[in-house]
Protein backbone atom coordinates (compact mmCIF):
# COMPACT_ATOMS: atom_id res chain seq x y z
CA UNK A 1 0.00 0.00 0.00
CA UNK A 2 1.19 3.45 -0.99
CA UNK A 3 -0.16 7.05 0.39
CA UNK A 4 1.16 9.59 -0.94
CA UNK A 5 -0.32 13.21 -1.38
CA UNK A 6 -0.19 16.97 -3.29
CA UNK A 7 -0.27 20.44 -1.68
CA UNK A 8 -1.68 22.78 -4.04
CA UNK A 9 -1.14 26.38 -2.25
CA UNK A 10 -2.62 28.92 -4.53
CA UNK A 11 -3.44 32.78 -4.37
CA UNK A 12 -6.86 32.44 -3.36
CA UNK A 13 -7.24 28.47 -2.11
CA UNK A 14 -5.33 25.99 -0.71
CA UNK A 15 -6.06 22.24 -1.46
CA UNK A 16 -4.70 18.99 -0.45
CA UNK A 17 -5.31 15.82 -1.92
CA UNK A 18 -4.74 12.18 -1.07
CA UNK A 19 -3.63 9.40 -2.56
CA UNK A 20 -4.00 5.07 -1.31
CA UNK A 21 -2.57 3.12 -4.94
CA UNK A 22 -3.16 6.28 -7.06
CA UNK A 23 -6.51 6.16 -6.18
CA UNK A 24 -8.09 9.57 -4.47
CA UNK A 25 -9.36 8.85 -0.84
CA UNK A 26 -9.60 12.32 0.71
CA UNK A 27 -9.20 15.99 -0.45
CA UNK A 28 -9.42 19.24 1.22
CA UNK A 29 -9.98 22.71 0.21
CA UNK A 30 -9.50 25.75 2.46
CA UNK A 31 -8.77 29.62 1.94
CA UNK A 32 -4.90 30.93 1.65
CA UNK A 33 -5.52 34.17 3.52
CA UNK A 34 -1.53 35.61 4.08
CA UNK A 35 -0.07 32.68 5.47
CA UNK A 36 0.53 29.88 2.40
CA UNK A 37 2.74 28.12 5.29
CA UNK A 38 -0.31 27.91 8.10
CA UNK A 39 -3.47 27.36 5.11
CA UNK A 40 -0.56 23.92 3.38
CA UNK A 41 -0.36 22.62 6.65
CA UNK A 42 -4.01 23.20 7.98
CA UNK A 43 -5.37 21.74 4.56
CA UNK A 44 -2.83 18.85 4.65
CA UNK A 45 -4.20 17.80 8.20
CA UNK A 46 -7.70 17.96 7.05
CA UNK A 47 -7.60 15.99 4.45
CA UNK A 48 -5.73 13.16 6.83
CA UNK A 49 -8.23 13.40 9.22
CA UNK A 50 -10.86 12.97 6.84
CA UNK A 51 -9.25 9.77 5.63
CA UNK A 52 -8.64 8.96 9.17
CA UNK A 53 -4.84 8.89 8.97
CA UNK A 54 -1.62 9.91 10.31
CA UNK A 55 1.17 12.00 8.93
CA UNK A 56 3.74 8.95 9.30
CA UNK A 57 1.51 7.00 7.37
CA UNK A 58 2.00 9.17 3.88
CA UNK A 59 5.02 7.80 2.11
CA UNK A 60 5.73 11.22 0.08
CA UNK A 61 4.24 14.02 -0.30
CA UNK A 62 4.25 16.94 -3.68
CA UNK A 63 3.89 20.36 -3.59
CA UNK A 64 2.99 22.91 -6.66
CA UNK A 65 1.33 26.04 -6.66
CA UNK A 66 2.00 29.71 -6.39
CA UNK A 67 2.99 29.41 -3.03
CA UNK A 68 4.74 25.58 -3.07
CA UNK A 69 8.12 27.20 -1.05
CA UNK A 70 6.18 27.54 1.85
CA UNK A 71 4.91 23.67 2.00
CA UNK A 72 8.00 23.31 4.43
CA UNK A 73 6.94 19.49 5.56
CA UNK A 74 6.65 18.24 1.50
CA UNK A 75 9.46 15.95 0.14
CA UNK A 76 9.61 17.85 -3.22
CA UNK A 77 8.29 20.29 -5.43
CA UNK A 78 6.70 20.44 -8.91
CA UNK A 79 5.21 23.45 -11.16
CA UNK A 80 2.37 23.85 -11.59
CA UNK A 81 2.31 23.97 -15.59
CA UNK A 82 4.14 20.07 -14.58
CA UNK A 83 1.36 18.89 -11.84
CA UNK A 84 -1.66 20.30 -14.19
CA UNK A 85 -0.54 18.28 -17.41
CA UNK A 86 -0.53 15.06 -15.26
CA UNK A 87 -3.25 15.36 -13.38
CA UNK A 88 -4.87 15.84 -16.94
CA UNK A 89 -3.74 13.07 -18.56
CA UNK A 90 -3.92 10.47 -16.11
CA UNK A 91 -7.72 11.15 -15.62
CA UNK A 92 -8.50 12.55 -19.29
CA UNK A 93 -5.81 10.07 -21.40
CA UNK A 94 -7.25 11.67 -25.01
CA UNK A 95 -6.38 15.33 -23.35
CA UNK A 96 -3.49 17.43 -25.40
CA UNK A 97 -4.12 20.89 -24.17
CA UNK A 98 -4.94 21.87 -21.09
CA UNK A 99 -6.75 25.75 -19.73
CA UNK A 100 -6.25 26.02 -16.18
CA UNK A 101 -7.87 29.44 -15.38
CA UNK A 102 -7.15 29.91 -11.56
CA UNK A 103 -8.02 33.25 -9.96
CA UNK A 104 -4.79 35.23 -9.98
CA UNK A 105 -3.50 33.92 -13.19
CA UNK A 106 -4.28 31.42 -16.39
CA UNK A 107 -1.71 29.00 -18.44
CA UNK A 108 -2.20 27.04 -21.75
CA UNK A 109 -0.40 23.54 -21.71
CA UNK A 110 0.36 21.62 -25.08
CA UNK A 111 1.03 17.90 -23.44
CA UNK A 112 1.92 14.77 -25.70
CA UNK A 113 -0.08 11.73 -24.50
CA UNK A 114 2.50 10.81 -21.83
CA UNK A 115 1.49 14.38 -19.97
CA UNK A 116 5.24 15.30 -20.88
CA UNK A 117 4.52 18.82 -20.96
CA UNK A 118 5.65 20.78 -25.09
CA UNK A 119 5.18 24.32 -24.46
CA UNK A 120 2.59 26.71 -22.41
CA UNK A 121 2.07 30.19 -21.95
CA UNK A 122 0.56 31.93 -18.69
CA UNK A 123 -1.20 35.19 -18.25
CA UNK A 124 -0.10 36.60 -14.71
CA UNK A 125 -0.12 40.31 -15.83
CA UNK A 126 -3.56 41.14 -16.12
CA UNK A 127 -6.28 40.28 -14.16
CA UNK A 128 -8.95 40.39 -16.71
CA UNK A 129 -8.02 36.57 -17.89
CA UNK A 130 -8.45 34.85 -14.67
CA UNK A 131 -11.02 33.96 -12.22
CA UNK A 132 -11.37 37.41 -10.25
CA UNK A 133 -12.33 39.50 -13.27
CA UNK A 134 -15.52 37.22 -12.85
CA UNK A 135 -15.51 37.61 -9.09
CA UNK A 136 -15.28 41.68 -9.29
CA UNK A 137 -17.46 41.91 -12.13
CA UNK A 138 -20.45 39.95 -10.08
CA UNK A 139 -19.56 42.70 -6.82
CA UNK A 140 -20.20 45.48 -9.91
CA UNK A 141 -23.54 43.89 -10.91
CA UNK A 142 -24.29 42.72 -7.07
CA UNK A 143 -25.03 39.16 -8.43
CA UNK A 144 -23.36 36.27 -7.35
CA UNK A 145 -20.90 34.21 -9.14
CA UNK A 146 -23.24 31.37 -9.39
CA UNK A 147 -26.18 33.58 -10.98
CA UNK A 148 -23.59 35.47 -13.54
CA UNK A 149 -23.01 32.06 -15.06
CA UNK A 150 -26.52 31.72 -15.32
CA UNK A 151 -27.61 34.61 -16.53
CA UNK A 152 -24.40 34.83 -19.22
CA UNK A 153 -26.79 32.28 -21.17
CA UNK A 154 -29.45 34.11 -21.51
CA UNK A 155 -27.98 36.66 -22.62
CA UNK A 156 -28.95 37.68 -26.62
CA UNK A 157 -27.27 40.51 -27.36
CA UNK A 158 -23.69 41.09 -26.66
CA UNK A 159 -22.22 44.45 -25.58
CA UNK A 160 -18.32 45.62 -26.84
CA UNK A 161 -16.18 46.15 -23.88
CA UNK A 162 -12.96 48.17 -24.98
CA UNK A 163 -11.47 47.77 -21.15
CA UNK A 164 -8.40 45.35 -20.76
CA UNK A 165 -7.73 45.71 -17.44
CA UNK A 166 -9.69 44.52 -14.65
CA UNK A 167 -10.38 48.09 -12.79
CA UNK A 168 -11.41 49.92 -16.03
CA UNK A 169 -13.47 47.04 -16.74
CA UNK A 170 -15.70 47.62 -13.68
CA UNK A 171 -16.32 50.93 -14.13
CA UNK A 172 -17.53 49.83 -17.66
CA UNK A 173 -20.07 47.54 -16.34
CA UNK A 174 -20.74 50.40 -13.89
CA UNK A 175 -21.83 52.30 -17.38
CA UNK A 176 -23.60 50.05 -18.79
CA UNK A 177 -26.20 48.98 -15.76
CA UNK A 178 -27.05 53.19 -16.12
CA UNK A 179 -27.65 52.79 -19.47
CA UNK A 180 -30.26 50.10 -18.69
CA UNK A 181 -28.21 47.41 -20.63
CA UNK A 182 -30.16 44.34 -19.52
CA UNK A 183 -27.96 42.38 -16.92
CA UNK A 184 -27.97 39.07 -19.14
CA UNK A 185 -26.04 40.43 -21.55
CA UNK A 186 -23.49 42.21 -19.39
CA UNK A 187 -23.26 38.87 -17.90
CA UNK A 188 -22.66 37.65 -21.40
CA UNK A 189 -20.60 40.12 -22.46
CA UNK A 190 -18.08 40.04 -19.60
CA UNK A 191 -17.59 36.27 -20.34
CA UNK A 192 -17.03 36.49 -23.97
CA UNK A 193 -14.37 39.69 -22.61
CA UNK A 194 -12.34 37.09 -20.54
CA UNK A 195 -13.13 34.08 -22.76
CA UNK A 196 -11.45 36.28 -25.53
CA UNK A 197 -8.11 37.12 -23.66
CA UNK A 198 -7.85 33.19 -22.75
CA UNK A 199 -8.56 31.76 -26.36
CA UNK A 200 -5.33 34.42 -27.65
CA UNK A 201 -3.21 32.99 -24.87
CA UNK A 202 -3.92 29.25 -26.10
CA UNK A 203 -3.86 30.18 -29.85
CA UNK A 204 0.39 31.20 -29.08
CA UNK A 205 0.85 27.67 -28.08
CA UNK A 206 -0.98 26.39 -30.89
CA UNK A 207 -4.63 24.35 -29.99
CA UNK A 208 -4.14 20.29 -30.07
CA UNK A 209 -7.50 18.19 -29.64
CA UNK A 210 -8.39 17.17 -26.79
CA UNK A 211 -8.84 20.54 -25.03
CA UNK A 212 -9.65 20.15 -21.17
CA UNK A 213 -10.58 23.04 -18.59
CA UNK A 214 -9.37 23.11 -15.19
CA UNK A 215 -9.29 25.09 -11.93
CA UNK A 216 -12.10 26.82 -10.25
CA UNK A 217 -13.44 28.49 -13.95
CA UNK A 218 -14.67 25.48 -14.78
CA UNK A 219 -17.27 25.54 -12.70
CA UNK A 220 -19.05 28.53 -14.92
CA UNK A 221 -20.89 27.65 -17.34
CA UNK A 222 -21.64 31.00 -18.56
CA UNK A 223 -17.92 31.14 -19.05
CA UNK A 224 -17.85 27.48 -20.90
CA UNK A 225 -19.70 28.36 -23.61
CA UNK A 226 -17.98 31.45 -24.09
CA UNK A 227 -14.89 29.99 -24.25
CA UNK A 228 -16.49 26.86 -26.76
CA UNK A 229 -17.86 29.55 -29.31
CA UNK A 230 -14.22 31.62 -29.14
CA UNK A 231 -12.29 27.95 -29.67
CA UNK A 232 -14.94 27.06 -31.90
CA UNK A 233 -14.49 23.45 -30.35
CA UNK A 234 -16.32 21.47 -27.39
CA UNK A 235 -14.42 21.51 -24.12
CA UNK A 236 -13.94 18.71 -21.82
CA UNK A 237 -14.53 19.55 -18.50
CA UNK A 238 -14.12 17.53 -15.23
CA UNK A 239 -18.01 16.82 -13.83
CA UNK A 240 -16.52 16.73 -10.74
CA UNK A 241 -13.78 18.88 -8.51
CA UNK A 242 -12.03 20.73 -11.11
CA UNK A 243 -9.37 22.50 -9.12
CA UNK A 244 -7.90 19.44 -7.26
CA UNK A 245 -6.51 18.45 -11.07
CA UNK A 246 -3.15 20.17 -9.85
CA UNK A 247 -3.11 18.78 -6.53
CA UNK A 248 -3.98 15.16 -7.77
CA UNK A 249 -1.31 15.54 -10.58
CA UNK A 250 1.14 16.76 -7.80
CA UNK A 251 0.33 13.24 -5.82
CA UNK A 252 0.77 11.19 -8.94
CA UNK A 253 4.46 12.39 -9.13
CA UNK A 254 4.96 12.00 -5.11
CA UNK A 255 3.35 8.57 -5.96
CA UNK A 256 6.17 7.87 -8.76
CA UNK A 257 8.79 8.89 -6.42
CA UNK A 258 7.91 6.49 -3.99
CA UNK A 259 7.86 3.78 -5.95
CA UNK A 260 11.12 4.86 -7.61
CA UNK A 261 9.91 5.39 -10.79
Amino acid sequence: MMITAGIDVGNKNTRALILKDREVISRSLVLSDFDHKKAALYSYELALSKAHMNKEDVNFIMATGAGQEEVTFANGRITEVGSAARGAVFLFSSTRTVIDVGAEESRAIKIDEKGKVLDFAINEKCAAGTGSFVESMSRALEITLEEMGALSLKGEKSVPMNAQCAVFAESEVVSLIHARIPVENIAKSIHEAMASRISSMVRRIGIQKEVLLIGGTAYNKGFIAAMEEDLELKLIVPADYPEFISAFGAALVAADKAGGK
